[in-house]
């Protein structure tokens, strides 16, 4: 089978045929390019979502891939990210063996082709000058034979006329012969020429284009084939980097499979646990039976270590818990120039619940010391909305509460030590080079570290004295945590003490911020000392106003000794904030309380606060 015995008339379809075949490979050569530019935008687009999602560094976003689910998804964007790898890994592979190939392969099929046919036509051009030739030689003898038959008549015709004369009769049979001659002269040209015709044309069909429509045959072939081995190639590329496309969907599943709910509930243990113990049950309080008073419970010389304080009918029913009574009862004697000012109202605490640890009674011990204990105690927690309105958090986390507190010291030792050993490391690496600048002094002047040495060394001593801070209050917040036993095994002791019969109130007071306060068991012996005095002090004069403030936000007063206000509002200062977040103020004579230190403006009266 062979294009130029079967298809030897077939020259102008070959040619078409053969540009036809060039036009598909280049049409293969366009459609793998739009493919390589198509994977390079998948994999540009696949980057751009990975790093979209990707946490910010610094931001809160970071902290929340420490659970097992926000680690899974961080791997799913890292393996997308290696995904999109492996497609500009195709990019790239078809670029590089197949377009740039095919692109010169290309190039030079063209050019083959060219020469082939080129050698084609110009054999065309051969045959068909000869067959001019052939023709041209057949028509002049054929023309030369007409003419020799015209002067032999003519001949013929002198020679039978008895009226021509014999000059005549040679003369025209000169001429029939010379047209005779004429005649065979052109049978021999045509003859020779017929003869090397033939032979070319031989040639032409028989040997010329049959080697050249071979030529042409085997170049079709060879493109066909080469379009074949480049639709392997094609395949083979995207076969390649399956294996590598499976790790990733393989680590996308790992990741999945490290998910641990119970791990993730545990974190949020750790980043939300406040260490305080819940409130326990709140006591019943009846209003229906009055509080009997003796003439020594309502004494101020009486210790109250006589036993427990037994309920006496015919007083008068109490109000609000000191220190938020109607008139301020027991205020002459804690303001007075050898008291302490008064506490502020404490807020929940471990220690605060109903059925928590309470105060045991002391026998025989001063009133007085008993208030100076309980003032010397400072709330070390302070209020978080100062914090959420833009307040700089203290230094020490005391802000937070206390297993948090603990958690964030606890990082900041840690980030101190590390930056220490880090200085250290840099100062025993310059000692080295200061040394061998002393051994081999054409290597460096080793004065010149010393300012370097100094400098490290300076910054050691700062970061150990930061940390030496840190871990101290770090120390006293752990040792401010009992563990929950020890909390269970001192409510159980005090439970087991006697206490006064009193309704308590205290049901883990609050502050509508977050802030608590610490100090419920020496609120409860208080508010027992206000009961007693309900009577004797119901007459004082009220606290002088120090200062006015200016209601910033609407607060309900709902708890215990607190007053509502409305946003806008203008009040008086009768006590500002002993660092527990608590300011205490008043509306008229008649209705006064405690609101968040964070919810007013104070405008205190200068001269009122020195005197």
């Amino acid at each position: 089978m062979s294009w130029g015995t079967e298809l030897w008339d077939q020259f102008d379809n070959l040619e078409k045929h053969t540009q036809w075949g060039i036009d598909i490979l280049e049409k293969y050569i366009k459609f793998v390019k739009e493919r390589t530019e198509i994977e390079v935008s998948y994999a540009k687009q696949l980057r751009n979502l990975s790093k979209k999602y990707q946490p910010k560094k610094n931001s809160k976003e970071e902290e929340e891939y420490r659970y097992t689910a926000c680690k899974a998804f961080l791997s799913t964007l890292n393996e997308m990210n290696d995904y999109a790898g492996q497609h500009e890994v195709v990019s790239e592979n078809l670029t590089s063996q197949i377009l740039a190939g095919l692109a010169r392969y290309v190039q030079e099929l063209k050019q083959e082709r060219k020469s082939h046919f080129h050698d084609g036509r110009k054999a065309q051009q051969h045959i068909e000058t000869c067959w001019k030739q052939l023709e041209s030689s057949k028509r002049r003898f054929e023309r030369d034979c007409k003419e020799a038959d015209r002067a032999q008549q003519y001949f013929e015709k002198m020679d039978a006329d008895i009226n021509v004369t014999k000059a005549d009769v040679e003369k025209a049979r000169q001429q029939a012969q010379v047209r005779h001659q004429m005649a065979e002269d052109s049978k021999a040209d045509y003859s020779s020429i017929l003869q090397k015709f033939n032979h070319e044309q031989r040639e032409y069909y028989h040997t010329h284009i049959p080697h050249i429509f071979q030529k042409i045959q085997e170049m079709e072939e060879r493109r066909i084939v080469r379009l074949g081995e480049s639709m392997k190639t094609y395949a083979e590329v995207d076969r390649q980097v399956i294996p590598i496309i499976g790790k990733c969907l393989d680590g996308i599943v790992k990741a999945a499979e490290c998910i641990d709910e119970k791990t993730d509930s545990q974190l949020v243990i750790e980043a939300y646990k406040s260490g305080f113990e819940p409130p326990g049950d709140i006591e019943f309080e009846d209003y229906t039976q009055p509080m009997k008073r003796t003439v020594s419970e309502n004494s101020l010389s009486n210790s109250r270590g006589e036993g427990k304080a037994e309920p006496k009918f015919g007083g008068k029913p109490k109000g609000k818990l000191w220190p938020f009574i109607k008139k301020n009862k027991l205020m002459s004697l804690l303001t007075s120039p050898h008291q302490p000012p008064p506490p502020p109202p404490a807020s929940a605490s471990p220690s605060a619940v109903p059925n928590g640890p309470q105060s045991p009674k002391q026998q025989k011990e001063p009133l007085s010391h008993r208030f100076n204990e309980f003032m010397t105690s400072k709330p070390k927690i302070h209020c978080f909305r100062s914090l959420k309105r833009g307040g700089a958090a203290p230094e020490d986390f005391s802000n937070l509460p206390p297993e948090q507190r603990r958690k964030k010291l606890q990082q900041k030792v840690d980030e101190l030590n590390k930056e220490i050993q880090k200085e250290m490391d840099q100062r025993e690496a310059i000692t080295k080079m200061k040394d061998v600048y002393l051994k081999n002094p054409q290597m460096g002047d080793p004065a010149s570290l010393d300012h370097k040495l100094t400098e490290v060394i300076q910054n050691i001593d700062k970061l150990r004295l930061e940390a030496q801070k840190f871990e101290a209050w770090l120390a006293e917040v752990e040792g401010r945590l009992p563990a929950r036993g020890e909390q269970r095994r001192q409510s159980g002791l005090y439970d087991a003490q006697p206490a006064p019969t009193v309704n308590n109130c205290a049901q883990a007071r609050e502050s509508p911020d977050g802030s608590y306060t610490e100090e419920q068991s020496q609120e409860s012996e208080v508010k027992v000392l206000a009961t007693d005095f309900d009577d004797e002090f119901d007459d004082e004069e009220p606290l002088p106003a120090i200062g006015t403030c200016k209601a910033l936000y609407t607060f309900d007063g709902q708890n215990e000794g607190t007053i509502s206000v409305v946003e806008g509002e203008t009040l008086y200062v009768i006590e500002e904030d002993k660092g527990d977040g608590w300011t205490r103020i008043r509306r008229n004579e008649d209705e006064e309380g405690y609101v968040p230190t964070s919810y007013v403006e104070v405008y205190l009266d200068k001269n009122a606060k020195d005197s």
